[in-house]
């Protein structure tokens, strides 16, 4: 089992940049991948970006590309989003979810590939 944390959501201005974190209480990330999703009000939660367990491989969806990027200290068991130029249409809850493969490649990017998820952390870009 392993709980998640996010914290670093807020309020943020047009262009401007957060670094989210997500902590999990497990002893260490070995063999979890990452994702991250959010939920903006009335609509499907979606993929933003996800890690493999290594941190060797990253994938990130179109709306984000370039602008996000993942991270991930295993030796602190945290996950970290940089989001740069951040555009209104960011702003959601954003959630980290965690999932095992012994593969180390491997990153999910669906919500049925993941199983442990946290509790969310505003994000809010100001037109």
């Amino acid at each position: 089992q392993v709980q998640l944390v996010e914290s670093g959501g807020g309020l943020v201005q047009t262009g401007g940049s957060l670094r989210l974190s997500c902590s999990a209480s497990a002893r260490t990330f070995d063999k979890y991948y990452m994702g991250w999703f959010r939920q903006a009000p009335g609509k499907e939660r979606e993929f933003v970006a996800g890690i493999s367990w290594s941190g060797g491989k990253t994938y990130y969806a179109d709306s984000v590309e370039a602008r996000f990027t993942i991270s991930r200290d295993n030796t602190k068991n945290t996950v970290y989003p940089q989001m740069n130029s951040l555009k209104p249409e960011d702003t959601a809850v954003y959630y980290c979810a965690a999932d095992q493969n012994p593969y180390d490649g491997y990153v999910g990017s669906r919500i049925y590939q993941y199983t442990y998820w946290g509790q969310g952390t505003q994000v809010t870009v100001s037109s």
